[in-house]
């Protein structure tokens, strides 16, 4: 395998990760939420949230490292 097959297989994977992680986070689930007026207060994460939360910032910032070394490795 070339270094560029893994590099595509990296950000097929990491993109798919990243966009079911962000579908499965609860924030903002009714549709007054979208357009700004959910009604809560600001809360701190707690549990599960929190590592969901973290596990999405973790595949999107090795999707972005992904493209970048694509972009910098020549073909």
């Amino acid at each position: 395998m070339s270094i560029d097959t893994i590099l595509q297989i990296v950000m097929i994977a990491s993109a798919v990760l990243m966009v079911v992680s962000i579908l499965l986070q609860q924030r903002g689930a009714t549709l007054g939420a979208g357009f700004g007026s959910s009604g809560e207060l600001y809360t701190t994460r707690r549990g599960i949230d929190k590592n969901l939360f973290e596990v999405t910032v973790v595949f999107a910032v090795v999707f972005v490292l992904a493209i970048l070394v694509g972009l910098l490795i020549p073909s």
